[in-house]
């Protein structure tokens, strides 16, 4: 299972690796991958609701091509400015590659698929990057 949020407020990447492996054997290897705001602030903006189902459905499509592994994927929204955390995926599997995988297929698909609207501060509007699109096709059926 992931467990998917949506929030304003930020997150402790500790303390939620700490809860995914708290009294688990099972876990052979833990892959993380946090995205920072790089060097300008920004406003992300979404629909409560229809954001969550999304990436509810990412999830789900990640549990299922890989189903030993568990994590928690947050995406946060609101003002942001350089240097904070935008965005976790925290993933769980017996062995590493897998973990690694699904860690890589979430971040892919959340990049192209999460409906997020960011506004760069003093630029305006971040369009949808084509380096993105082709790194999330590379996980689509052939």
């Amino acid at each position: 299972m992931i467990d998917v949020r949506v929030q304003a407020g930020t997150f402790d990447l500790g303390a939620e690796v700490a809860a995914l492996t708290a009294g688990r054997i099972d876990v052979g290897a833990v892959v993380t991958f946090t995205g920072l705001v790089r060097d300008v602030a920004m406003t992300l903006e979404h629909y409560p609701g229809m954001t969550e189902r999304q990436l509810r459905g990412i999830a789900d499509e990640a549990a299922a091509r890989w189903p030993a592994i568990s994590g928690t994927v947050i995406h946060r929204y609101g003002s942001l400015e350089p240097g904070d955390p935008i965005v976790l995926v925290a993933i769980t599997a017996p062995h590493r590659a897998e973990a690694f995988d699904a860690a890589s297929f979430l971040m892919d698909w959340l990049k192209t698929r999460a409906p997020f609207w960011k506004r760069e501060a003093g630029t305006g509007w971040v369009a949808a990057k084509d380096s993105d699109d082709a790194a999330a096709a590379r996980w689509s059926p052939r």
